[in-house]
């Protein structure tokens, strides 16, 4: 059984989709940061059969929980502090997302205009769909170069 040591500040990020930590880590920054992560891919899970979880000891605030709640909103944002669980946070899936996916429409503005920051509303809550706020183009998880990396 693998063992990780508790953190004392900082937060852990539970039921994570199986796969999803390595795009977590780096659309979080935190491969810019000089703090401890903890990675753990595939643990066990008895609600979903495995999942994947962070563990990160730092400030809370340098967490960005629009993007986080865009990648995968059933995260649970466990916070630390003096190596116990203050607060758990349950995230809601962000109004609007600003320079997260890029928009793959050809004929957008952002195709032209290079400066322009890419900026995605929600047009569909029950449906997950986001939209870009300049052509209007749906944003599809399925399109790998959408994503900036």
């Amino acid at each position: 059984m693998l063992n990780v040591g508790k953190i004392e500040e900082g937060f852990v990020l539970d039921h994570i989709q199986a796969g999803k930590s390595m795009r977590i880590y780096h659309h979080l920054g935190l491969d810019r940061l000089d703090c401890p992560v903890a990675i753990i891919k595939n643990a066990r899970s008895n609600k979903s059969g495995v999942k994947d979880i962070l563990k990160v000891e730092c400030d809370i605030d340098t967490l960005d929980l629009d993007v986080l709640a865009f990648i995968d909103h059933n995260i649970t944002v466990n916070v630390i502090k003096n190596g116990e669980i203050v607060e758990k946070r349950h995230l809601k899936l962000p109004k609007q997302i600003e320079n997260v996916i890029k928009c793959t429409n050809p004929r957008c503005i952002t195709s032209i205009e290079r400066g322009l920051p890419h900026i995605f509303y929600l047009s569909d809550k029950n449906r997950e769909i986001y939209r870009c706020r300049y052509c209007d183009e749906r944003y599809s998880e399925h399109d790998a170069e959408a994503w900036n990396y």
